[in-house]
Order: structure tokens, then sequence, then C-alpha cells
């Protein structure tokens, strides 16, 4: 199906600036994937997109929002890019990222895989977690593991997907999420400090995989995480600012920054 005249939206900024973990770059610059169980191929031309492997009622019911498509980010770019001139300079270095609406189990998986971890090893590690544990979809594309399925498991079973420490946080974050002690929708509508400590009560979960749990997977536009990058940044680059001066769009100032950042490192 084809969607016309979608601005501030590049598939490469968005798939594969280290918010998701699912999305291929092939050769001829169209990216394939996998989200809400259901493989996607998608292309670009111009300002209009492609998207193969779905109806126009699944893109009304599901896409449109996975994308974040009904918001305006070219306004909230202009106004983000006021707080400050690096700000302006990271924003028009990747003008079409967006914040996608991943499901929040998976997001929250994926985070704890992220910990001391590298971008194409965090994808290898995913890429083995669904191979062994998820659904097959079609050749080479497998569901994301429920967390019912991962909380049935030991940290031994998860031996093949090499997640090292982590093995063991992953099974906690699964076991505390289908007996459900953890509710992730009601996370999505707590105060931003109880929805933090909320996540935090699994093993090996601290500020910086809640917080990105909560923009990743829960859409909360005004957190900020503060990863090893995110640190070094706001220290050189905005040393008079802390996260909470970028305000309800927060979350989308910080995949500015990091983006930029991990594509500058001759700045730190």
């Amino acid at each position: 199906m084809k969607i016309e005249n979608v601005r501030d939206f590049d598939l490469a900024q968005t798939l594969d600036c280290g918010q998701a973990f699912r999305w291929k770059e092939l050769e001829d610059g169209s990216f394939k994937g996998v989200a809400h169980g259901v493989v996607v191929a998608l292309r670009k031309d111009g300002d209009d997109i492609y998207i193969d492997g779905i109806s126009q009622e699944e893109y009304k019911a599901v896409w449109k929002n996975y994308f974040d498509l009904d918001r305006d980010y070219g306004t909230i770019k202009t106004e983000l890019s006021k707080l400050h001139p690096v700000l302006s300079e990271a924003a028009q270095f990747a003008p079409g990222i967006r914040i996608l609406n991943q499901e929040p189990w998976e997001a929250l998986c994926s985070f704890i895989i992220s910990q001391n971890n590298n971008i194409p090893r965090i994808k290898g590690i995913v890429e083995r977690l669904c191979l062994n544990f998820g659904d097959r979809i079609e050749e080479d594309f497998y569901s994301f593991p429920c967390a019912e399925r991962i909380a049935a498991l030991s940290a031994e079973d998860l031996a093949p997907i090499r997640a090292g420490f982590r093995a063991r946080y992953i099974i906690d974050g699964a076991r505390k999420v289908a007996c459900g002690e953890i509710d992730l929708e009601k996370v999505r509508t707590m105060e931003i400090e109880e929805a933090r400590k909320e996540l935090m009560k699994i093993t090996g979960v601290g500020i910086k995989v809640a917080d990105c749990t909560l923009l990743y997977g829960l859409h909360r536009l005004d957190c900020f995480p503060l990863d090893v990058w995110m640190k070094r940044a706001m220290a050189v680059l905005f040393p008079e600012m802390k996260s909470s001066d970028f305000g309800e769009y927060g979350g989308i100032a910080q995949q500015y920054i990091f983006h930029y950042s991990r594509m500058h490192p001759e700045l730190f």
C-alpha cells in the first residue's frame, strides 16, 4: 500500500538509530522487519512510503500509530531547535527521525539486552532470541517471543542467544510481566517517577533501561534516557542544561542528540 505526502520520516534514521533492533536495510535502501508479529517491507520514494505486507485496515489500526504518523514532527522540531543551537544542528542532521510505538514487552526485553552492549550485538542477541523462542512467520523471520513463553524458561535455557549476564535479567523481567506483578499498560499512565520505580523492580533494570522502555515501548515522549553516549553529549554539548529542560518532547530531542553524537565521535 502507498501512503502519500509523509514528511519528517526517514527510514534509515528512524529504523536504524538504536531505538528498534528488528529492521534490516536491504541493498536498494528499503527496509524489512518484524513488528506486531507481522513481516513488513518498507520503501520510500520522495515523500511517499510504500508498505508491503499489510492491508489498509491494518495500517489504520496498527501501523499508522507504530510509525507515529499522526504527530507533527516538523512543528516539534522547530520548537526544540529554539532551545539550543546544538540541538537545532542535531535536529537538522537527522530530520527524519520518529519515535516508534513498539510493543512494550519487546522494548523492555530489548533494552535489558542493550546494557553494556553495541547495536550490532544487540541485534544479534534479539535475532537469536526470536529464532529460538519465537514463532516462524516466514523464511528467516520469527515473532518476538511473549513474556509468558520466556517466563517458563531458565537463564540456562537462554544460552543459545549468548546474552551473558543479561539472561537472568530477561527471565526475571518476563516472569514479573507474565504473572502481572508488573502491568506494562498501567505503567504507561503512571507518573514518570512511579513508572520508573515499577520497572526497576526487575533485576538488572536501572534508570536507563526503564527510561528506554518508557520512551520506546510506552511512548512517554517526555522521557530522556541517559546512556554513556548521552551522558557524554550532555557534558560536552549541553553543560548548562539538564534532561528536564527539554520539556514534553524531551524523548524526541534525546533521539536527535543521540544519533548526532553517535555519528560525530570526533566531538568527544
